[in-house]
């Protein structure tokens, strides 16, 4: 962390970003309640009051986190609107404080969630209308929904006035994620430059991003096919070719191994470096020690081309393959595959592999 250890919770920020908090704070909610009274004077409905208590929540949330999702305008009018409402249909329905005021705070959370308004205030409005035995539906338009529109429009008209767009928008992210370590540093100097507090910590902001990166990699791993990856132009060895010929190759390409095909391109074996520098024991079956049949692992691993990569991992991790053979429809060969193209194929663009 810049500048020593920094601790969970809220992050600190620049003495110009808390001075234009708790101005904005102040400023809006003085807007609100001057306009809700002038307003709300006189209306039946607000019964006497022209500024709720869930209001200044919201302002903490709509004024020191702009970048939140829980202070977009549709979470702040709806949640405050809709934790009204609910709260006061329990104070109608259910007789018993304690359980009204229970129902109501679970109730306006679950179709906060499903509104797409989740708003922490919005509990807090439904809890106010148990409490204070709301029965009038009108109440939550005036104050409640008065006091969060005017709210929403003042943060708006601050940020902006500041420069601090709300609700604010975050910048567009790279096309590749770097690695974890490279990440916790990255984050913390991210943050420190961001200048604005985040509600969240930067532990759980770090295992989000990590989480995402798999995420990232497992998609990518089913969405590419040994196809889109695998060497096509594939140097190839006869049974018959001798043992000089294909160490030549070897040598002269500079690759490890060599699929084995017969006269129709099919692959009957497999052939490395190690397998022609020692000798098999000659026997019946093997007169000939120096043609390529004599050297080979006649047992090879294929995959079709169609297979994705997601299948290849354990072949290459669990089994210790280095070079498989791809085949098509007819198991003819079609390429192939290393240890190499795979890890490449995980840190390149996905429009890199088909583009």
């Amino acid at each position: 962390m810049s500048g020593g250890t920094q601790t969970a919770g809220s992050p600190r920020v620049g003495v110009l970003e808390w001075a234009r908090v708790a101005v904005g704070a102040l400023l809006g909610l003085a807007v609100v309640g001057v306009l809700s009274h002038w307003i709300g004077a006189g209306n039946p409905w607000s019964h006497g009051a022209w500024l709720v208590a869930p209001i200044g929540a919201s302002a903490v949330i709509v004024f020191a986190l702009p970048s939140s999702p829980l202070g977009r305008p549709w979470s702040v009018i709806g949640g405050n609107t809709l934790g009204t409402l609910v709260g006061i249909a329990c104070v109608h329905l259910v007789s018993t404080p304690w359980l009204a005021a229970g129902l109501a705070v679970g109730l306006a959370i679950a179709l906060m969630l499903q509104a797409r308004c989740l708003h922490p205030p919005g509990g807090a409005a439904a809890l106010l209308a148990v409490l204070t035995q709301t029965t009038d539906w009108r109440f939550a338009l005036i104050p409640v929904a008065l006091n969060s529109a005017l709210l929403v429009a003042t943060a708006w008209a601050w940020h902006t006035l500041t420069r601090r767009p709300h609700p604010a928008e975050p910048a567009p992210a790279a096309s590749e994620l770097p690695t974890a370590d490279a990440l916790s540093s990255a984050i913390d100097a991210a943050v420190d430059r961001y200048g604005e507090v985040l509600d969240i910590d930067r532990d759980t902001l770090r295992t989000l991003l990590a989480q995402a990166q798999t995420e990232a990699y497992l998609q990518r791993l089913h969405s590419i096919t040994c196809a889109d990856i695998m060497h096509r132009d594939v140097l190839t060895l006869r049974p018959d070719d001798t043992v000089e010929y294909a160490r030549r190759l070897l040598d002269e390409r500079g690759v490890k191994a060599l699929p084995v095909v017969d006269a129709r391109q099919r692959v009957v074996g497999i052939v490395t470096g190690a397998d022609l520098r020692h000798a098999p024991t000659r026997n019946a079956l093997q007169p000939d020690a120096d043609v390529v049949a004599a050297r080979m692992t006649p047992r090879v691993q294929t995959v079709t081309a169609q297979r994705h990569l997601a299948e290849l991992l354990p072949l290459f991790v669990d089994t210790g393959h280095h070079h498989i053979p791809v085949i098509d429809a007819d198991r003819r060969l079609a390429g192939m595959l290393t240890q190499t193209d795979v890890m490449r194929a995980l840190h390149r663009p996905r429009s890199a592999q088909t583009g």
